[in-house]
C-alpha cells in the first residue's frame, strides 16, 4: 500500500448540486424585449387605453405590435428618425375637455348617473345625492387598482348606484400589467357595470362625428376588457354592458347629453390584438441580430430597425400614431396603395402599388378579367374620351 494515497482520494466528493432553473418564456420574453428598447436601462414606455385602441384600429400592423409591445418610446423614435410626429392633443382642448369632465361629474355625479340610468336603465333612478362616490386614493398603480377592484365589489353588493371616478384598472399585456384610467365606471341597483367614456367633442342633433365616435368605442372597449378581469374574480360575477356610455356637449353648448354604444366588435377586435401581442416573440424572432431601437443609435441604424419590421400604414394612422409620417414617406416612395387609403385599397383586389394600376389602367398588364383591372381600364377610356373631347376644336 503506498504512502503517499491517489490525489483523487483527497478531493471529497460532492454531491451535484440543483441544475440551474432555466428562464421562464415570460422572463426570456422580458429580456428580449429589452434589448429591443436598448437594454436594461431603457425603460419601458407604459402601454396606456389610447394605444391598445389604435392597436385594435390597425391590427395588421407588425411594426406597431413590437414596438408597443417592446415599450419603445415611439415619439422619441420618430424624432430620431427625422419624422417627428405632430400626433396628441393641444393644450386648449385638453383644458376644454377638463372643464366639460368637471361639469358631467359635478354634485356626486347627479347628472352622470340620471343620464346612465335614462340610456341604460338597470335600477330605479337615481336619487342625487344619495348615490355612492368611493374614494379610491392609494399608494402607485398597483394600489390604486387593488382598491379599485374591492370598491367595485362593495358597490356591487351594496344593491345602489355606485359612480367610481377615474377607477384604476389593471390588464395583461404581452406579459406585464397595463393601468389604464377610464372616465368613469358606474355600478347600477342590477349589479352591473358600465364603463363612461367623457368627450369634448359636440354631439350635434343626437349624433357626432363617426371617426371619433369610433375611436372612443375602441377606448372604451378596452376598458371594459379590463373590467371583464376584475369581474371574473368575483363570484358570482357581475355583468359588465358591452353598451358604454359616451357622454359629450350637446349641440354647441357645454350641457351634457348621451348616447350607448355598443362596442362588442370593439372587445372581440381588441381580445385579437391583445392574444397577437403575447406573439411579438415570434415577430422579434424574425429580426437580424443585434436589431434594436435604441434612440441613442445613429438614424441610419434606426431606421434600417424599423424598415425590418414590416408596417401597414393607412391614413388613420396619423391621428393615433407617433411613426405615421415616417411611414406614410415610406409608403409613399414605395407606391403603396394604402397610402390612398383602406377603402380604396379594398377596391383594388390584387393590386397592391401604384404601378400596378397605372400598368392596368393602361393595358400593359393585368388580367383581363379581373374586376378591378376591367374598371380601371373602363375608368382611363372614359378620361380619354373627356380630355380628346375637351380639346376638340368648338369644344365649349
Amino acid at each position: 500500500m503506498s504512502d503517499f494515497p491517489d490525489s483523487a482520494s483527497r478531493v471529497p466528493s460532492r454531491a451535484p448540486g440543483p441544475a440551474p432553473t432555466p428562464p421562464t418564456r415570460g422572463t426570456a420574453l422580458r429580456h428580449r424585449l429589452a434589448e429591443l428598447r436598448g437594454g436594461g436601462d431603457v425603460p419601458a414606455q407604459p402601454l396606456d387605453a389610447r394605444a391598445l385602441a389604435a392597436l385594435a384600429a390597425n391590427p395588421g400592423c407588425r411594426r406597431r405590435a413590437l414596438l408597443d409591445g417592446a415599450g419603445v418610446d415611439k415619439t422619441a423614435l420618430a424624432r430620431s428618425l427625422g419624422s417627428p410626429s405632430g400626433f396628441g392633443q393641444s393644450q386648449f382642448a385638453f383644458m376644454r375637455g377638463n372643464a366639460f369632465e368637471a361639469r358631467v361629474k359635478a354634485d356626486g355625479g347627479a347628472e352622470l348617473l340620471r343620464l346612465t340610468h335614462g340610456r341604460l336603465g338597470g335600477g330605479p333612478e337615481p336619487v342625487p345625492g344619495e348615490s355612492a362616490v368611493p374614494d379610491l386614493a392609494a399608494a402607485g398603480p398597483e394600489g390604486r387598482a387593488a382598491r379599485t377592484a374591492l370598491a367595485l365589489r362593495e358597490a356591487t353588493e351594496s344593491g345602489g348606484w355606485t359612480l367610481l371616478d377615474h377607477p384604476m384598472l389593471a390588464l395583461d399585456v404581452a406579459g406585464t400589467p397595463a393601468f389604464l384610467e377610464p372616465d368613469a365606471v358606474v355600478v347600477h341597483p342590477d349589479g352591473g357595470w358600465t364603463v363612461v367614456e367623457i368627450k369634448s367633442f359636440p354631439m350635434i342633433d343626437g349624433s357626432a362625428d363617426a371617426a371619433k365616435v369610433g375611436a372612443a368605442a375602441r377606448q372604451a372597449a378596452v376598458y371594459a376588457l379590463a373590467l371583464e378581469r376584475v369581474a371574473a374574480r368575483l363570484d358570482p360575477a357581475p355583468s359588465i354592458r358591452h353598451h358604454v356610455l359616451l357622454v359629450c356637449p350637446k349641440d354647441f353648448s357645454n350641457l351634457p347629453t348621451a348616447s350607448a354604444i355598443d362596442v362588442r366588435k370593439q372587445l372581440s377586435v381588441t381580445r385579437r390584438q391583445l392574444a397577437r401581442l403575447t406573439r411579438v416573440e415570434d415577430i422579434a424572432a424574425q429580426l437580424p441580430e443585434g436589431t434594436t431601437f435604441d434612440v441613442r443609435r445613429p438614424a441610419a441604424e434606426l431606421t434600417a430597425a424599423v424598415e425590418a419590421v414590416p408596417a401597414t400604414y393607412a391614413p388613420e394612422c396619423l391621428s393615433a400614431c407617433e411613426l405615421a409620417f415616417h411611414c406614410r414617406t415610406r409608403a409613399r416612395e414605395q407606391g403603396e396603395v394604402t397610402a390612398l387609403g383602406r377603402s380604396v385599397r379594398g377596391e383594388l383586389g390584387g393590386l397592391t402599388t401604384i404601378g400596378e394600376i397605372l400598368a392596368a389602367a393602361a393595358g400593359t398588364a393585368g388580367d383581363p378579367d379581373d374586376p378591378a383591372v376591367a374598371t380601371l381600364r373602363r375608368a382611363a377610356a372614359l378620361r380619354s374620351e373627356a380630355l380628346a373631347g375637351a380639346g376638340a376644336p368648338g369644344a365649349a
